[in-house]
C-alpha cells in the first residue's frame, strides 16, 4: 500500500470546516432556536451511540454500575459545598415556577452532579462492607455559558455527558481510583484515535471542590488546546459537607474519601477534527456509523449481474459483523457517491464494475488517504478487515505524530508567545510554582496553564521563564478553547 500521506488533504479555516462538516454530514444542527444547543441528527447520533458505547464498556470493564438521577437539584443541596457552589453559581439556570405558582424551593438544573448524588451516598454507605461503590451516569447537563457557545464545545445543554463518583474506605484507596480512572480515560482516547496528554491543573484552575484535577488536553486543527476529559480526587471535601460515613471495625466512624471524573460530547468534537481533512469526516471503524460503504459502478447491459454482486458482498461483510451500506441510488453517478461517503467518513470503499466481475475481483479505496487496493473476490472480506485495522492503526499514528510535533519546550516568554501566536500547540515551561506568578504568566502569554505533566516528577535546571527564580517543575501552556 505505500507509506501513508498525512492527511488525503487538509487546508483553509479549520472553524468554517468543522460548521461545514457538522452540518452537510449532517451530524448537529445548531439552528434550534436556544443558544448554546443543538440536536443530534440521526448519523451524529450513531457516532455519539458508538463513543457512548466505548465509555460505558471502559467503565463496565472495571467495576462501575451504570445508574441514573434526577435532573433537578434543591437550592439548599446545591450549597452544602461552598467551594462547589461559588465557582458554579454564576452557571446554573434555575427552576422557580410549576406552572404559574412559585417554588417553595428553587431547583437547579443540574450543572453537575456532585450535589445530586452525594446526598444518596450519604443513605447507602453505612459500614465498610457498603465500599467502594463506584457509580457512572450518561445524562444532559445545562451551564449558563457567558462566552461565545461553540458546538460540541461550548455549549449551554451539554448533552452527552459522563460523569463518575466513588467512594472509598482510604486516602490511598482513593488515589489509587484517580490513577484507574486516568487509565480507563486513556484507554477511552487510545480506542478513539485521539492523542492527549494528561496534566495535573494547577490549584487555581482545579475543579471546585477537589483537592486536585488531572485533565486530559489535545490540539485541535486550529492550534487551540480543548480539554477532554478531568479525573478529579476529592479527598473528604464533599463527604464532610454531606456527612458520609462508614462504620470501622474499631465501632468508630469515618468520612470516605472520594473521586469524580467526566468526559463529554468534546470527545466527539475532537474524534470529527483530529482525524478529518478537506473531503470531510475521517472516522475509526470502531464507531463509524457505516464501516464499510459498497458501490456498484454499473454499465449498460450488465447491471443486474453487478448488483447480484455488490448485494453478495454486502452479505458477506454483514455476516462478518461489520456494518454495511449497499449505495444503489440509481439517481447517483458513482462519483456522487463517492463525494457522500468520503464526507460521511466510511472508512472503507468497495467498488464493483464490470471489469471486476471479468477478473473475479473488486476495488478498496481507503477513506483516510484515498488509496485503491484491488483484492480478488474470494479474499474480500479478508482484506477489508485487515484494511479497517490498517486504516484505525494508521490515523491513530497520525494524530499522535502531529499532537506530537506541537508540544514544544521552550527557554523564554518570548519565545513561547511567537510559538502561541503562530503556530498554536502546547508549550512547555519552567516555573516555579507559585500561584501569583502561574496567574501572571497567563496573562503575559494570553494563555491558560494547563499544568504540570501527569505521573512526571521532572525538576528542570535553570530560573522561571517569568520571575526568574529557581524552578521546580515545567508547566505546560496553550490557548484553549
Amino acid at each position: 500500500m505505500g507509506k501513508v500521506p498525512e492527511r488525503a488533504q487538509w487546508s483553509g479555516n479549520f472553524g468554517e470546516w468543522f460548521h461545514r462538516v457538522i452540518s452537510e454530514v449532517p451530524i448537529y444542527d445548531i439552528r434550534y432556536p436556544v443558544k448554546g444547543t443543538g440536536v443530534w441528527t440521526p448519523y451524529g447520533f450513531k457516532i455519539r451511540k458508538e463513543v457512548v458505547e466505548v465509555i460505558r464498556e471502559e467503565l463496565l470493564k472495571r467495576g462501575h454500575e451504570e445508574v441514573l438521577f434526577p435532573l433537578l437539584i434543591p437550592e439548599y443541596m446545591l450549597k452544602k459545598e461552598a467551594e462547589h457552589i461559588r465557582n458554579f453559581e454564576e452557571q446554573v439556570f434555575w427552576v422557580t415556577h410549576g406552572g404559574t405558582t412559585p417554588l417553595d424551593v428553587k431547583l437547579a438544573l443540574r450543572p453537575t452532579s456532585e450535589t445530586a448524588i452525594y446526598p444518596m451516598f450519604q443513605l447507602w454507605i453505612n459500614a465498610y462492607s457498603d465500599l467502594p461503590v463506584k457509580i457512572f451516569q450518561i445524562v444532559n447537563v445545562f451551564r449558563y455559558e457567558t462566552k461565545a457557545t461553540k458546538p460540541m464545545i461550548r455549549v449551554r445543554e451539554v448533552s452527552t455527558f459522563k460523569e463518575a463518583h466513588t467512594a472509598h474506605a482510604t486516602r490511598e484507596e482513593a488515589e489509587e481510583q484517580v490513577r484507574e480512572g486516568v487509565e480507563i480515560y486513556s484507554r477511552i482516547f487510545d480506542s478513539l484515535g485521539i492523542p492527549y496528554v494528561k496534566s495535573v491543573r494547577p490549584d487555581w484552575d482545579k475543579f471546585p471542590g477537589a483537592e486536585y484535577s488531572v485533565a486530559f488536553d489535545t490540539v485541535m486543527p486550529d492550534g487551540r488546546v480543548l480539554q477532554i476529559g478531568t479525573v478529579h480526587f476529592l479527598g473528604q471535601g464533599f463527604s464532610k459537607a454531606f456527612d458520609i460515613k462508614y462504620m470501622k471495625a474499631d465501632g468508630n466512624y469515618e468520612y470516605v474519601w472520594q473521586t469524580c471524573y467526566g468526559i463529554s460530547e468534546r470527545v466527539i468534537a475532537a474524534l470529527i477534527s483530529v482525524h478529518g481533512d478537506d473531503h470531510g469526516l475521517v472516522l475509526p471503524s470502531r464507531v463509524a456509523p457505516v464501516q464499510v460503504v459498497v458501490i456498484p459502478i454499473v454499465y449498460k447491459g450488465r447491471e443486474e449481474d453487478i448488483l447480484r454482486t455488490c448485494r453478495e458482498v454486502v452479505g458477506e461483510l454483514e455476516k462478518a459483523g461489520l456494518r454495511v451500506k449497499l449505495d444503489d441510488r440509481k439517481e447517483e453517478t458513482p462519483g456522487s457517491k463517492y463525494f457522500t461517503w468520503e464526507l460521511k467518513g466510511a472508512p472503507v470503499r468497495v467498488e464493483v464494475g464490470p471489469r471486476d466481475l471479468d477478473k473475479g475481483t473488486a476495488v478498496l479505496v481507503r477513506r483516510d488517504s484515498l488509496e485503491k487496493l484491488t483484492v480478488e473476490r474470494a479474499r474480500l472480506v479478508e482484506e477489508t478487515k485487515t484494511l479497517l485495522e490498517r486504516i484505525d492503526s494508521d490515523i491513530k499514528d497520525r494524530a499522535k505524530r502531529w499532537l506530537d510535533e506541537r508540544v514544544v519546550r521552550k527557554e523564554s516568554l518570548e519565545e513561547a508567545k511567537k510559538l502561541l501566536e503562530t503556530q498554536g500547540g502546547i508549550v512547555e515551561l519552567r516555573w516555579c510554582g507559585n500561584t501569583g506568578c502561574g496567574q501572571d504568566l497567563e496573562t503575559k502569554l494570553d494563555a491558560r496553564v494547563l499544568g504540570w505533566p501527569y505521573g512526571d516528577a521532572c525538576s528542570p535546571e535553570g530560573p522561571c521563564v517569568n520571575c526568574g527564580s529557581k524552578a521546580n517543575m515545567i508547566i505546560r501552556v496553550g490557548r484553549s478553547y
